[in-house]
C-alpha cells in the first residue's frame, strides 16, 4: 500500500514552511553559502562602488541570505538574484533560484518571463565586465569572442537550472499523480472487498433459502399425508379400537413433532444466525444444497423418478394418487398439447402442485380440490383450487402445524423463474393457488 494522503501528509513534519527536517537543513546549507559568496564579492563591488568593504560584505551576506526562502518564495528570491546581478554576486542564489522557480507549480509564463529577465541581466553583465576586461588588456583577443562569452555564460547559468527545474517539477507532479491514482485504486479496492462480502452474504442467504425451501418440499408433503393416515385410523379402527387409536395417536403425534421440528430448522436456516453457523462443521451450503435437492428429488417418487432426477410433470398423477388415497377428492384437467419443458420449469411446476396439495391436506381436509395445467405457446400454467371443507372441524382434528413457508417457497420458486404467482381464498370460502411460468 502507499502511504499518501492523510497518512503521507501526517508522516512529514519540519519547521515553518518546510514539509520535512532534511529540506530545511538543505536550504540553510545553500543560504549561507550562497551568504558566504555574495559577501565576498562584497568586497570587490565596495571597491569599484567607492563605499566601505565593510558596508559591501553586510550587503552581500544579507542579499545572499534571501536564498532560504526558495521554497516559499521562489520568485522573490529570482528578482533578487537579478537586481543584484549588475554588482557581479549572487551566481549561486540566480541559478538555485531558478531551479526552484521551475520546478514549482507557478505557471509556465511567470517562469519563462523571470528566467528571460536573468539571461538578459547576465548576458548585459557579462558583455559589459568582458568588453571592460578586453580594453584594459588582460584578454587579448577579437571582438568575436565579447558577445560570444556573454551569451555563453548567459545561457550557461539560466538554461541548464530552468530546465533541470522543468524535468524535476514534472517528474513529481507525475508522482503525485501516481500516487493520487494508488490511493484511488485502494479505495476502490476496498469498496470492491466490500461489495464482494456483501455478495457472498447474499449468496450464503440465498442458499439457505433454497435449502429450507427443498427440505420442506422433502418432508412436508409425505408427513403430511402419514398425520391425515394417521387421523383416518383413529375413526375407523374396529378391531381393537383402544389399540388402534393409541397407534394411530402415536403415529399423529410424530408426525406433529416432525412437522414442528421442520419449521424451527426452516426459521434458523431463513434467519441467517452467523452464531449457529459459524458453530456448525465448516461444510459448504453449496454441497448442502445439491444433498439436499437430491433427496428431495429420491423422495418425491420412490419408483417413477430415477436416481439423482427431479420430478416432473408426468409424475403429476402419482401425485394425485397418493392425495386421493388420503381421501382427498381431487381431479386433474388439461389444456393444450401435452409437451416436455426444462428441467428446472417441470420441477418448479410439480412443485407448486404438491404444495397447494399439502396446503389442503392442512387447512382443508376432505374439501374437493380441482387441478387445472395449461399448456400455452410460450408458458406453462397451473391452478390449484379447493372448495371449503365440508367439515370445518375436520382441519384442526388433525391438528397439523403450520410455519407458513409453502407459499413463500411457491412463490420463490416461480419468481425465480420469471414468473407470475397469485394465491389467496376464493369468493366460495375455498383457496386458489396459481402460476403462469415461461416456457422458455
Amino acid at each position: 500500500m502507499t502511504t499518501t494522503g492523510e497518512d503521507h501528509a501526517t508522516a512529514r513534519g519540519g519547521p515553518w514552511w518546510w514539509t520535512r527536517w532534511r529540506s530545511a537543513v538543505l536550504d540553510t546549507g545553500l543560504a549561507a553559502g550562497s551568504a558566504a559568496e555574495c559577501g565576498a564579492e562584497g568586497v570587490r563591488f565596495a571597491h569599484d562602488a567607492g563605499i566601505p568593504a565593510a558596508v559591501g560584505v553586510v550587503f552581500g551576506v544579507l542579499a545572499g541570505s534571501a536564498l532560504i526562502v526558495r521554497r516559499k518564495w521562489p520568485i522573490a528570491v529570482v528578482l533578487v538574484s537579478i537586481a543584484i546581478t549588475p554588482a557581479q554576486m549572487g551566481y549561486l542564489m540566480g541559478i538555485v533560484g531558478l531551479y526552484t522557480l521551475a520546478a514549482s507549480e507557478l505557471p509556465r509564463r511567470i517562469i519563462g518571463s523571470l528566467a528571460g529577465m536573468s539571461f538578459l541581466g547576465m548576458l548585459i553583465v557579462m558583455f559589459v565586465r568582458v568588453r571592460q576586461d578586453m580594453q584594459r588588456g588582460t584578454w587579448e583577443l577579437g571582438n568575436w569572442f565579447v558577445p560570444f562569452a556573454s551569451i555563453t555564460t548567459a545561457v550557461g547559468m539560466t538554461a541548464p537550472p530552468v530546465l533541470l527545474g522543468l524535468y524535476v517539477g514534472a517528474r513529481r507532479r507525475l508522482m503525485e499523480s501516481l500516487r493520487e491514482r494508488a490511493d484511488s485504486l485502494e479505495r476502490e479496492l476496498q469498496l470492491l472487498a466490500e461489495r464482494a462480502e456483501e455478495r457472498a452474504e447474499w449468496a450464503r442467504g440465498e442458499e439457505r433459502t433454497r435449502i429450507a425451501r427443498e427440505m420442506h418440499d422433502v418432508v412436508a408433503h409425505r408427513v403430511s399425508l402419514m398425520v391425515v393416515h394417521a387421523a383416518a385410523l383413529q375413526a375407523v379402527a374396529r378391531k381393537d379400537p383402544e389399540k388402534a387409536v393409541k397407534n394411530a395417536a402415536l403415529v399423529g403425534d410424530m408426525g406433529r413433532q416432525a412437522l414442528t421440528e421442520l419449521r424451527e430448522m426452516l426459521g434458523v436456516l431463513r434467519s441467517g444466525d452467523s452464531r449457529g453457523v459459524r458453530e456448525r462443521p465448516a461444510v459448504p451450503l453449496v454441497a448442502v444444497g445439491v444433498a439436499a435437492a437430491a433427496a428431495a428429488s429420491r423422495a418425491v417418487d420412490d419408483e417413477g423418478a430415477g436416481a439423482g432426477e427431479g420430478p416432473c410433470l408426468s409424475d403429476v398423477d402419482e401425485l394425485l394418487g397418493q392425495s386421493a388415497a388420503a381421501g382427498m377428492a381431487v381431479d386433474l384437467s388439461v389444456e393444450g398439447e401435452t409437451r416436455s419443458y426444462a428441467a428446472e420449469i417441470e420441477q418448479t411446476a410439480y412443485r407448486v402442485v404438491q404444495e397447494a396439495l399439502t396446503n389442503v391436506h392442512k387447512h382443508a381436509a376432505g374439501a374437493k380440490t380441482h387441478v387445472r395445467l395449461a399448456h400455452r405457446v410460450s408458458e406453462i400454467a397451473m391452478q390449484v383450487e379447493n372448495e371449503p371443507p365440508p367439515e370445518p372441524a375436520s382441519a384442526s382434528a388433525a391438528r397439523l402445524p403450520s410455519g407458513g413457508n409453502g407459499l413463500v417457497g411457491m412463490r420463490e420458486r416461480v419468481l425465480a423463474l420469471g414468473g407470475v404467482f397469485v394465491s389467496g381464498p376464493t369468493d366460495a370460502g375455498g383457496f386458489r393457488v396459481s402460476a403462469v411460468i415461461p416456457a422458455v
